[in-house]
């Protein structure tokens, strides 16, 4: 199966959500051709729309591409990723010796390796590659890539990464270690998230004007980017869903699992993922994570719903 005019594509993406569909957008607009499968048909639409060509499945992506040509698994958690793959519709056995496969999800480490070790299996390449900086900054180009694997692979990429990031921060060869990274930083993105929400709902409580209780923080030392992206719609009430709570609830779990693993236990990781998933239990598990704000201005006496 080939592009439409009849030539194979260039790259692969699975799963065309609000990071997926803004990096097709991205590709297609730098002049790579795209073939994109996503269980979304408006999704799918808007991809088309976007220049890229949808496919009915991940084997079909597959199935156009071009010898050297890499894949991009962009969907939610390792079980989707396992099955976009594996699946009985996946891509992996479609796939040739010497073609690759991007992991851009925020995945546990034994994850990514057990993913990689299917792969490697059938002589298929693995970068693991998770992603930060929201859909916006995809579309344009300047997201971050935290990447991992083997540095030849890494090089002979280079100007796939290049076009999708303006930051491509090199962790080493090992995979997994790229994931490890990811989940340190979203552990702290979730950690500030909750104290950002917390301050201004203290501030709400004080009868200060959260707004201009936010324009001091973020000239003084308390600023986060997370806290001003977010508290910042959250006091506008904007709850519309860019970074769904369940994301950073995922990730903040895992993040805490991989510490027990390695025998640490901090004070405030643990905290912060029960957070997410108390706005979980309260109902508000698709909404933006900015919701955080309005979950901890209501919660009881004692702090747990």
């Amino acid at each position: 199966m080939t592009g439409t005019n009849g030539s194979r594509v260039q790259v692969g993406v699975i799963g065309a959500g609000n990071m997926g569909g803004a990096m097709v957008a991205r590709l297609v607009a730098q002049g790579w051709t795209v073939a994109i499968c996503d269980i979304d048909p408006e999704r799918q639409q808007q991809a088309l729309h976007a220049g890229a060509e949808p496919k009915p499945s991940p084997r079909a992506v597959a199935q156009s591409l071009a010898p050297d040509a890499v894949l991009i698994v962009c969907v939610v958690d390792a079980v989707q990723s396992t099955d976009v793959l594996f699946g009985e519709a996946g891509a992996a056995r479609a796939l040739g010796v010497g073609q690759a496969v991007m992991l851009c999800p925020t995945l546990a480490p034994e994850e990514v390796e057990a993913l990689a070790l299917r792969l490697q299996a059938l002589g298929i390449g693995c970068l693991d590659a998770p992603m930060s900086g929201g859909p916006l900054r995809a579309r344009e180009g300047t997201m971050s890539l935290m990447l991992a694997g083997p540095a030849a692979l890494q090089a002979r990429h280079q100007p796939l990464l290049d076009t999708l990031a303006s930051r491509v921060f090199r962790v080493g060869e090992r995979l997994g270690d790229a994931a490890r990274t990811k989940l340190v930083n979203n552990l702290l993105a979730g950690i500030n998230l909750v104290g950002a929400a917390e301050a201004l709902a203290l501030a709400r409580h004080l009868g200060l004007d959260p707004a201009f209780t936010l324009d001091v923080i973020e000239q003084s030392s308390g600023q986060s980017w997370i806290g001003s992206d977010r508290m910042r719609r959250a006091i506008g009430g904007d709850f519309a869903p860019r970074a769904h709570v369940t994301l950073l609830e995922k990730d903040t779990r895992l993040a805490t699992q991989m510490a027990h693993a390695a025998g640490f236990e901090g004070p405030l990781g643990a905290r912060a993922a029960e957070v997410f998933q108390q706005a979980h239990r309260a109902g508000l598990e698709h909404l933006d994570d900015a919701v955080l704000y309005e979950l901890l201005q209501r919660l009881p006496p004692g702090g747990q719903y």
